[in-house]
Protein backbone atom coordinates (compact mmCIF):
# COMPACT_ATOMS: atom_id res chain seq x y z
CA UNK A 1 0.00 0.00 0.00
CA UNK A 2 1.25 3.48 -0.83
CA UNK A 3 1.64 5.87 2.12
CA UNK A 4 -1.34 8.03 2.92
CA UNK A 5 0.61 11.24 2.25
CA UNK A 6 1.08 10.19 -1.36
CA UNK A 7 -2.53 9.02 -1.78
CA UNK A 8 -4.19 12.25 -0.67
CA UNK A 9 -3.30 14.23 -3.83
CA UNK A 10 -4.44 11.33 -5.97
CA UNK A 11 -7.76 11.12 -4.14
CA UNK A 12 -8.23 14.85 -4.74
CA UNK A 13 -7.60 14.34 -8.44
CA UNK A 14 -10.06 11.45 -8.39
CA UNK A 15 -12.79 13.61 -6.85
CA UNK A 16 -12.21 16.32 -9.44
CA UNK A 17 -12.33 13.74 -12.23
CA UNK A 18 -15.67 12.37 -11.03
CA UNK A 19 -17.26 15.77 -11.60
CA UNK A 20 -20.00 17.48 -9.59
CA UNK A 21 -22.16 15.63 -7.18
CA UNK A 22 -25.29 14.24 -8.91
CA UNK A 23 -28.69 15.62 -8.11
CA UNK A 24 -30.88 14.17 -5.41
CA UNK A 25 -32.15 10.76 -6.18
CA UNK A 26 -29.13 9.95 -8.35
CA UNK A 27 -26.48 9.85 -5.59
CA UNK A 28 -23.61 7.47 -6.20
CA UNK A 29 -22.61 4.86 -3.73
CA UNK A 30 -19.64 6.21 -1.71
CA UNK A 31 -16.39 4.35 -2.24
CA UNK A 32 -15.07 2.30 0.60
CA UNK A 33 -11.60 3.12 1.92
CA UNK A 34 -10.13 -0.02 0.38
CA UNK A 35 -11.65 0.73 -3.02
CA UNK A 36 -10.32 4.31 -2.93
CA UNK A 37 -6.81 3.09 -2.14
CA UNK A 38 -6.93 0.52 -4.93
CA UNK A 39 -8.13 3.12 -7.43
CA UNK A 40 -5.41 5.55 -6.32
CA UNK A 41 -2.75 2.86 -6.74
CA UNK A 42 -4.03 2.15 -10.24
CA UNK A 43 -3.80 5.84 -11.15
CA UNK A 44 -0.29 6.08 -9.62
CA UNK A 45 0.86 3.01 -11.53
CA UNK A 46 -0.62 4.28 -14.80
CA UNK A 47 1.43 7.49 -14.49
CA UNK A 48 -0.22 10.85 -14.05
CA UNK A 49 0.47 13.72 -16.47
CA UNK A 50 3.49 15.74 -15.40
CA UNK A 51 4.72 13.02 -13.06
CA UNK A 52 8.33 13.66 -11.95
CA UNK A 53 10.93 11.16 -13.11
CA UNK A 54 12.20 8.88 -10.36
CA UNK A 55 15.88 8.54 -9.42
CA UNK A 56 17.85 5.87 -11.13
CA UNK A 57 18.73 2.86 -8.99
CA UNK A 58 22.37 3.90 -8.68
CA UNK A 59 21.46 7.45 -7.68
CA UNK A 60 18.91 6.13 -5.20
CA UNK A 61 21.54 3.86 -3.69
CA UNK A 62 24.01 6.75 -3.33
CA UNK A 63 21.37 8.96 -1.71
CA UNK A 64 20.44 6.24 0.78
CA UNK A 65 24.11 5.69 1.62
CA UNK A 66 24.63 9.44 2.15
CA UNK A 67 21.61 9.56 4.46
CA UNK A 68 22.97 6.65 6.51
CA UNK A 69 26.43 8.24 6.64
CA UNK A 70 24.99 11.59 7.75
CA UNK A 71 23.02 9.89 10.52
CA UNK A 72 26.09 7.99 11.69
CA UNK A 73 28.29 11.10 11.73
CA UNK A 74 25.63 13.15 13.52
CA UNK A 75 25.27 10.45 16.16
CA UNK A 76 29.04 10.32 16.63
CA UNK A 77 29.36 14.11 16.96
CA UNK A 78 26.53 14.24 19.48
CA UNK A 79 27.90 11.44 21.64
CA UNK A 80 31.46 12.84 21.63
CA UNK A 81 30.50 16.44 22.32
CA UNK A 82 31.46 16.37 26.03
CA UNK A 83 34.18 15.68 26.81
CA UNK A 84 35.22 16.60 23.27
CA UNK A 85 36.40 13.56 21.33
CA UNK A 86 35.16 14.53 17.86
CA UNK A 87 38.34 14.21 15.85
CA UNK A 88 39.64 10.98 17.31
CA UNK A 89 36.28 9.18 17.32
CA UNK A 90 34.49 10.47 14.20
CA UNK A 91 37.18 10.87 11.55
CA UNK A 92 36.28 7.55 9.86
CA UNK A 93 32.62 8.58 9.58
CA UNK A 94 33.66 11.93 8.15
CA UNK A 95 35.98 10.40 5.55
CA UNK A 96 33.24 8.00 4.46
CA UNK A 97 30.74 10.84 4.06
CA UNK A 98 33.20 12.85 1.98
CA UNK A 99 33.66 9.86 -0.33
CA UNK A 100 29.89 9.42 -0.68
CA UNK A 101 29.36 13.08 -1.53
CA UNK A 102 32.14 12.91 -4.08
CA UNK A 103 30.50 9.84 -5.63
CA UNK A 104 27.19 11.66 -5.92
CA UNK A 105 28.85 14.68 -7.52
CA UNK A 106 30.63 12.53 -10.12
CA UNK A 107 28.03 9.81 -10.76
CA UNK A 108 26.18 9.76 -14.08
CA UNK A 109 23.37 7.47 -15.11
CA UNK A 110 23.92 4.49 -17.37
CA UNK A 111 21.82 5.55 -20.34
CA UNK A 112 22.43 8.64 -22.44
CA UNK A 113 18.97 10.00 -21.61
CA UNK A 114 19.27 9.40 -17.88
CA UNK A 115 19.66 12.20 -15.39
CA UNK A 116 22.96 13.07 -13.78
CA UNK A 117 22.91 12.09 -10.07
CA UNK A 118 24.54 15.37 -9.13
CA UNK A 119 21.81 17.34 -10.87
CA UNK A 120 18.97 15.19 -9.53
CA UNK A 121 20.18 15.04 -5.92
CA UNK A 122 22.23 18.17 -5.36
CA UNK A 123 20.68 20.97 -7.41
CA UNK A 124 17.16 19.90 -8.36
CA UNK A 125 15.43 22.02 -5.71
CA UNK A 126 15.93 25.30 -3.85
CA UNK A 127 16.53 23.71 -0.44
CA UNK A 128 19.38 21.41 -1.56
CA UNK A 129 19.36 19.26 1.55
CA UNK A 130 22.39 17.15 0.62
CA UNK A 131 24.53 20.21 -0.12
CA UNK A 132 23.43 21.88 3.11
CA UNK A 133 24.28 18.83 5.18
CA UNK A 134 27.66 18.47 3.53
CA UNK A 135 28.52 22.13 4.15
CA UNK A 136 27.49 21.82 7.80
CA UNK A 137 29.75 18.83 8.40
CA UNK A 138 32.67 20.45 6.58
CA UNK A 139 32.32 23.67 8.56
CA UNK A 140 32.11 21.77 11.86
CA UNK A 141 35.19 19.73 10.99
CA UNK A 142 37.21 22.79 9.99
CA UNK A 143 36.14 24.80 13.03
CA UNK A 144 37.27 21.94 15.27
CA UNK A 145 40.66 21.94 13.46
CA UNK A 146 40.53 18.16 13.33
CA UNK A 147 43.10 18.11 10.53
CA UNK A 148 45.72 19.13 13.11
CA UNK A 149 45.11 15.90 15.04
CA UNK A 150 45.39 13.65 12.02
CA UNK A 151 48.09 12.58 9.61
CA UNK A 152 48.29 14.16 6.18
CA UNK A 153 46.09 11.47 4.66
CA UNK A 154 43.59 11.70 7.54
CA UNK A 155 43.80 7.93 7.90
CA UNK A 156 44.49 8.14 11.63
CA UNK A 157 45.73 10.20 14.55
CA UNK A 158 49.18 11.73 14.28
CA UNK A 159 51.99 10.37 16.45
CA UNK A 160 52.19 13.55 18.54
CA UNK A 161 48.45 13.43 19.20
CA UNK A 162 48.64 9.81 20.29
CA UNK A 163 51.52 10.67 22.63
CA UNK A 164 49.60 13.59 24.13
CA UNK A 165 46.39 11.61 24.68
CA UNK A 166 48.35 8.79 26.31
CA UNK A 167 50.01 11.22 28.73
CA UNK A 168 46.65 12.89 29.35
CA UNK A 169 45.11 9.56 30.37
CA UNK A 170 48.06 8.89 32.67
CA UNK A 171 47.53 12.27 34.34
CA UNK A 172 43.85 11.58 34.98
CA UNK A 173 44.71 8.12 36.32
CA UNK A 174 47.25 9.69 38.69
CA UNK A 175 44.70 12.23 39.91
CA UNK A 176 42.08 9.57 40.56
CA UNK A 177 44.50 7.19 42.29
CA UNK A 178 45.87 9.81 44.71
CA UNK A 179 42.42 11.20 45.51
CA UNK A 180 41.24 7.75 46.52
CA UNK A 181 44.42 7.12 48.50
CA UNK A 182 44.23 10.24 50.67
CA UNK A 183 40.46 10.56 51.08
CA UNK A 184 40.53 8.50 54.26
CA UNK A 185 43.14 10.57 56.06
CA UNK A 186 42.64 14.11 54.79
CA UNK A 187 39.79 16.53 54.31
CA UNK A 188 38.15 16.67 50.89
CA UNK A 189 39.67 20.07 50.13
CA UNK A 190 43.23 18.99 50.84
CA UNK A 191 44.96 17.48 47.80
CA UNK A 192 48.59 17.66 48.82
CA UNK A 193 49.22 14.06 47.71
CA UNK A 194 47.88 14.82 44.25
CA UNK A 195 50.12 17.87 43.91
CA UNK A 196 53.17 15.97 45.11
CA UNK A 197 52.75 12.65 43.32
CA UNK A 198 51.33 13.93 40.02
CA UNK A 199 53.55 16.95 39.62
CA UNK A 200 55.97 15.22 37.24
CA UNK A 201 53.22 13.81 35.02
CA UNK A 202 51.45 17.15 34.83
CA UNK A 203 54.69 18.98 34.09
CA UNK A 204 55.43 16.61 31.18
CA UNK A 205 51.90 17.03 29.81
CA UNK A 206 52.11 20.81 30.04
CA UNK A 207 55.50 20.84 28.33
CA UNK A 208 54.26 18.56 25.53
CA UNK A 209 51.21 20.77 24.94
CA UNK A 210 53.35 23.91 24.68
CA UNK A 211 55.70 22.08 22.33
CA UNK A 212 52.77 21.01 20.13
CA UNK A 213 51.64 24.61 19.94
CA UNK A 214 55.08 25.72 18.76
CA UNK A 215 55.23 22.91 16.21
CA UNK A 216 51.74 23.69 14.97
CA UNK A 217 52.62 27.31 14.26
CA UNK A 218 55.35 26.03 11.94
CA UNK A 219 53.09 23.60 10.09
CA UNK A 220 53.49 20.61 12.38
CA UNK A 221 52.88 17.00 11.57
CA UNK A 222 49.57 17.63 9.81
CA UNK A 223 50.76 20.44 7.57
CA UNK A 224 48.16 22.91 8.89
CA UNK A 225 49.26 26.01 10.79
CA UNK A 226 46.34 26.99 13.01
CA UNK A 227 44.96 26.14 16.44
CA UNK A 228 45.44 22.66 17.81
CA UNK A 229 42.50 20.36 17.28
CA UNK A 230 39.60 20.69 19.71
CA UNK A 231 40.29 17.30 21.30
CA UNK A 232 43.77 18.31 22.47
CA UNK A 233 42.72 21.80 23.55
CA UNK A 234 39.77 20.52 25.55
CA UNK A 235 41.86 17.82 27.22
CA UNK A 236 44.49 20.36 28.30
CA UNK A 237 41.85 22.80 29.56
CA UNK A 238 40.28 20.06 31.67
CA UNK A 239 43.65 19.09 33.14
CA UNK A 240 44.64 22.66 33.96
CA UNK A 241 41.32 23.40 35.64
CA UNK A 242 41.64 20.28 37.78
CA UNK A 243 45.23 21.09 38.68
CA UNK A 244 44.82 24.77 39.55
CA UNK A 245 41.19 25.15 40.65
CA UNK A 246 40.10 21.81 42.01
CA UNK A 247 43.39 20.61 43.53
CA UNK A 248 44.83 24.13 44.10
CA UNK A 249 48.27 23.02 43.01
CA UNK A 250 50.90 25.48 41.85
CA UNK A 251 51.80 25.50 38.20
CA UNK A 252 55.43 24.45 37.69
CA UNK A 253 57.52 27.00 35.86
CA UNK A 254 60.88 25.87 34.48
CA UNK A 255 61.92 29.48 33.65
CA UNK A 256 61.93 30.75 37.24
CA UNK A 257 65.73 30.95 37.65
CA UNK A 258 66.38 32.86 34.39
CA UNK A 259 63.55 35.29 35.16
CA UNK A 260 64.91 36.02 38.63
CA UNK A 261 68.44 36.48 37.26
CA UNK A 262 67.37 38.92 34.57
CA UNK A 263 65.16 40.86 36.97
CA UNK A 264 67.97 41.19 39.51
CA UNK A 265 70.39 42.37 36.84
CA UNK A 266 67.96 45.06 35.68
CA UNK A 267 67.38 46.26 39.27
CA UNK A 268 71.11 46.59 39.95
CA UNK A 269 71.89 48.47 36.75
CA UNK A 270 71.27 51.96 38.22
CA UNK A 271 73.44 51.16 41.25
CA UNK A 272 76.27 49.93 39.07
CA UNK A 273 75.98 52.99 36.84
CA UNK A 274 76.19 55.54 39.63
CA UNK A 275 78.94 53.68 41.46
CA UNK A 276 81.08 53.47 38.36
CA UNK A 277 80.47 57.13 37.63
CA UNK A 278 81.58 58.08 41.12
CA UNK A 279 84.77 55.99 41.02
CA UNK A 280 85.91 57.05 37.56
CA UNK A 281 85.11 60.72 37.78
CA UNK A 282 87.63 63.31 39.12
CA UNK A 283 86.60 66.51 40.71
CA UNK A 284 88.54 69.47 39.39
CA UNK A 285 89.99 71.69 42.04
CA UNK A 286 89.61 75.36 41.49
CA UNK A 287 92.97 77.20 41.92
CA UNK A 288 92.87 80.93 42.64
CA UNK A 289 95.71 82.77 40.83
CA UNK A 290 96.28 86.35 41.82
CA UNK A 291 97.25 88.74 39.04
CA UNK A 292 100.88 90.01 39.04
CA UNK A 293 99.76 93.61 39.12
CA UNK A 294 97.95 93.04 42.36
CA UNK A 295 101.03 91.35 43.86
CA UNK A 296 103.33 94.31 42.93
CA UNK A 297 100.98 96.84 44.45
CA UNK A 298 100.81 94.83 47.63
CA UNK A 299 104.65 94.74 47.84
CA UNK A 300 104.87 98.47 47.35
CA UNK A 301 102.47 99.12 50.19
CA UNK A 302 104.53 96.87 52.51
CA UNK A 303 107.71 98.71 51.70
CA UNK A 304 106.18 102.07 52.38
CA UNK A 305 104.84 100.89 55.71
CA UNK A 306 108.27 99.55 56.68
CA UNK A 307 110.06 102.81 56.09
CA UNK A 308 107.39 104.91 57.63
Amino acid sequence: MAPLCYLLPLLLLLVLALGPVPAAGKARRPLALGEAEELAEELWGAGLPGDLPELEPECRRLLAAFAEGSAALTDCLGRRARPVRLCQACHLHYRRLLALYDSIARAVGNSSESHNCAKSILTSDRLQIVVTLSEFFNETWETANCANCLKNGSEGLSNSTVEFLDLFNKSLTCFEHNIQGQAIYLSPNNYTEVCKNCNETYRMLNYLYNNLQRMNRQGGESGHSAHLCIDVEDAMNITRKLWSRTFNCSVPCSDTVPVIAVSSFILFLPIVFYLSSFLHSKQKKRILILPKRIQSNASLVNIQEKYS
